[in-house]
């Protein structure tokens, strides 16, 4: 059982501006864009956001393509099955709301899918950006469009694997 420890939080400075991690002392609970929102750290930063911050670095830095945290997901049943599912997706790849829904034997589910896409709280972590419209669009990130755009094509550089149709 994950530690109730008061979270702790540490900014990253990225290409794509600040990411604000936060985390008990075992596993990470968020990762995200704090826009307006004081960028003050922890007095105490525990070794699991040390980690999240080396990792992504190297994700950043080109030198990584996917992350192995603890994370402590706090969803639904059904967000926490679709945040498992969008870390199935491979770097340089991306899938569709719908062919999410169909995963799930659901196509029905498409919006309930989007819902919990937009719900997850580990940016860039659990690859949430690359998630896409039906026809190849760029539509919904939490982080905004042009970081959605830059993680693409971010993996894209690293995976060889280049998809042209990243227009918003």
């Amino acid at each position: 059982m994950p530690s109730a420890s008061a979270p702790y939080v540490l900014h990253l400075s990225s290409p794509l501006g600040t990411l604000r991690l936060t985390a008990n002392d075992t596993h990470l609970f968020s990762a995200s864009f704090p826009e307006n929102e004081p960028k003050t750290d922890s007095a105490i930063i525990p070794p699991i956001l040390r980690e999240a911050e080396a990792q992504l670095t190297a994700y950043f830095a080109g030198e990584r393509q996917s992350f192995d945290l603890p994370l402590q997901p706090q969803g639904t049943a059904f967000q926490q099955q679709v945040w498992q599912a969008l870390q199935e997706i491979a770097p340089g790849k991306t899938e569709t709301y719908l062919g999410l829904a169909k995963r799930f034997d659901n196509p029905g589910a498409v919006r309930a899918v989007g819902v919990a896409n937009g719900a997850n709280p580990w940016l860039v972590l659990v690859p949430c950006h690359r998630v896409i419209g039906a026809k190849g669009e760029l539509v919904g990130y939490a982080g905004d469009l042009w970081r959605k755009k830059w993680l693409l094509e971010h993996e894209a550089k690293m995976s060889g694997v280049y998809q042209t149709f990243l227009e918003f």
